[in-house]
Formats: C-alpha cells, sequence, structure tokens
C-alpha cells in the first residue's frame, strides 16, 4: 500500500487564491490491477489556465488539476515498465492508479543530459501551445512582426525563440527588468518592462514603428486594445491567455476593440493547443530537435517540494517565475 497525498481546492478562489483554499489529503492507494500502473510524480506544472479552468472544470474538494510527469513505479501494463516516465494529467497528487489512458511515454530519443521536466515546459504543452499559435493561428511568414506579451512566461519565451527561428522581428514585453534582460539573451529584438514605460503606445511605437503583423495575446484586458490600435492592416491576433482577468472578482468591461478590427481588417482567434492533439508526436520532436540543437533555450523556476505546490501556483500567478514554473517532487 501506498500512501498518496493530494491538494485540493476546498472552495472556489474568490479574487487571487489564498493559502485557506487549498487543503492537502493522504490516502492509501490499493495495489494495481491488471492493466494498471502505480505512478510516483517526478515534478508538477502549475500554469495559468490551473486559475480560469477552476471555475468551470471543477468543483470544491477536487483535487487540482494539472500536468505532471511520472515515473512508473508499479505496472500490470506491458506498454508502461517499471521504471519509464510518463507525462500525465494526473492533478496535483504524488501518486495515481492509471489504466494507462491519457498517458503519454516521455520520447524514447530524450537526452539524457535534458531534465524531463521539460516535458511540462518548452518539449510539452506550452511548446505545443507556441507551435500551433504560430504557425497555425497566426501562419507567421519570414520577415513579418511579431508582438508577444507576458513574454518572459512559458510559453511567451517560446514563441519569441520560435518567431526568430522562422525569420521574424520579435518585441516582448515583460513585467521586471531581470525578465527585460533574460529575454534579450534570448534573441528578442525589442523588450521593455510594461510596468516602468511611462506610456505603453510610446514603447510599442518605439519599438516597431511601422506597427505589428502578429500578436500572440497571453494577458488581456485594457492593455490589448492599445495593441491594437498599432497591428497592421490585415494583422492576425492569437489569443492563447488572459491572464490579468483570471483573478477578477468582478469581469472587466470595455474598451470594445470592434471598429479598430473592422477598419484594419484584423483577425483575431482564440484557441487551445489540443485541437492539433493529432501533430503532438511530431510537434513534440520538432522541439525536442531545437533544444538539442541549441536554437530553443529553457529556464526553469523550480519549486522544492509538493507541500509547496500551493504557493508555487501563487506565486507563478503573481509573475515570480522567468520560464516555465514546475514543482520538484
Amino acid at each position: 500500500m501506498v500512501k498518496a497525498k493530494s491538494w485540493v481546492m476546498t472552495q472556489h478562489f474568490d479574487g487571487f487564491p489564498k493559502k485557506s483554499d487549498f487543503g492537502l489529503k493522504v490516502e492509501e492507494l490499493p495495489e494495481p490491477k491488471d492493466g494498471e500502473v502505480l505512478l510516483e510524480a517526478v515534478f508538477l506544472s502549475v500554469d495559468p489556465y490551473m486559475r480560469s479552468f477552476s471555475k468551470t472544470h471543477m468543483k470544491e474538494g477536487d483535487v487540482m488539476i494539472g500536468g505532471q510527469v511520472a515515473k512508473v513505479i508499479q505496472s500490470k501494463n506491458p506498454a508502461f515498465p517499471v521504471g519509464s516516465h510518463v507525462v500525465s494529467n494526473s492533478g496535483w497528487r504524488t501518486h495515481t492508479l492509471s489504466d494507462g489512458t491519457g498517458l503519454t511515454p516521455i520520447l524514447p530519443e530524450w537526452p539524457k543530459d535534458v531534465s524531463l521536466s521539460l516535458a511540462l515546459g518548452a518539449i510539452g504543452m506550452p511548446g505545443l501551445t507556441a507551435v500551433y499559435g504560430i504557425e497555425d493561428v497566426l501562419g507567421l511568414k519570414e520577415g513579418e512582426t511579431l508582438l508577444v506579451n507576458a513574454a518572459a512566461g512559458a510559453v511567451g519565451s517560446v514563441v519569441g525563440q520560435i518567431a526568430k527561428i522562422k525569420g521574424c522581428k520579435v518585441v516582448g514585453s515583460a513585467g521586471s527588468d531581470a525578465k527585460v534582460a533574460y529575454l534579450k539573451e534570448l534573441g528578442f529584438d525589442e523588450v521593455f518592462n510594461y510596468k516602468t514605460v511611462g506610456s505603453l503606445e510610446e514603447a510599442l511605437r518605439k519599438a516597431s514603428p511601422e506597427g505589428y503583423d502578429c500578436f500572440f495575446e497571453n494577458v488581456g484586458g485594457p492593455s490589448s486594445d492599445v495593441v491594437l490600435q498599432q497591428m497592421k492592416n490585415f494583422g492576425r491576433i492569437a489569443v492563447c491567455g488572459s491572464i490579468s482577468t483570471y483573478n477578477d472578482s468582478q469581469p472587466q468591461t470595455g474598451p470594445y476593440p470592434y471598429f479598430t478590427m473592422i477598419i484594419k481588417e484584423l483577425k483575431m482567434e482564440g484557441f487551445l493547443q489540443s485541437r492539433w492533439e493529432h501533430k503532438h508526436p511530431e510537434t513534440l520532436k520538432r522541439l525536442l530537435a531545437w533544444v538539442k540543437e541549441g536554437k530553443l533555450q529553457c529556464r526553469e523556476h523550480v519549486t522544492k517540494g509538493f507541500d509547496n505546490m500551493p504557493a508555487a501556483f501563487m506565486g507563478m500567478l503573481q509573475g515570480e517565475n522567468m520560464g516555465k514554473a514546475v514543482v520538484a517532487v
């Protein structure tokens, strides 16, 4: 019998999450039955979507949703031998019994000197999100100018690097001088700290006086309307996230960008990476190849200890991380 810990949402978040919204539970798991495996979490992910999805995909008392890299420690399923590693949407749990449904084995060609935690980041869901947003939603072309906000986050930092691989000019917006310096190291052409610029409009115009062909939107809120004013005609916007609104107790209202979209004939599309699930194996191999070639740099913000899951989650929502926020068990 294995003692398994899990973090549950004791009550729906009212505004920004607080420590009392989470509860730690312990239970004993039975031995695996035929066709089942017992997983032990190695790395767990904390992501912005968990805050927004908690409203629609969870009820009070549910285990917090999320992905993890786990090791198979017992197996009665030949597809998942003991000692192998998988990516699993098991949520915030140390141990999980699974019948194998939804488990994704780590790529067999994964290099030994590359941390498995990247399967939750640049070579995982955030990386997939970046690729599909750039290629399938925006249709980014060589020589175009791309703006990405929350640019030092798990998705934004990959978006900018892939755009550079494709021969584009990349402008990034981030929330600290340290993040600005990091993005310049990654090869972004222009970066600014949105918290310290006197005028977002002026910062955007200075970074790209000719305007923007594409906008990879991670933040939402009033700043997006400022960006739309500086899109080129027929510009494209991929709406990936709206982190500035996730903790609002009351929904934000306005400004309404419809007239700008009409006059500039803009195209705006929201998306989830799961739409292209059929392409995941091929896309993960491309991302891994870019990492091995040194074209895709990966930084992680690692919190140690399963007991620190809520703190890591709240820290990520406050923008403490550069790159992907993960918890190492």
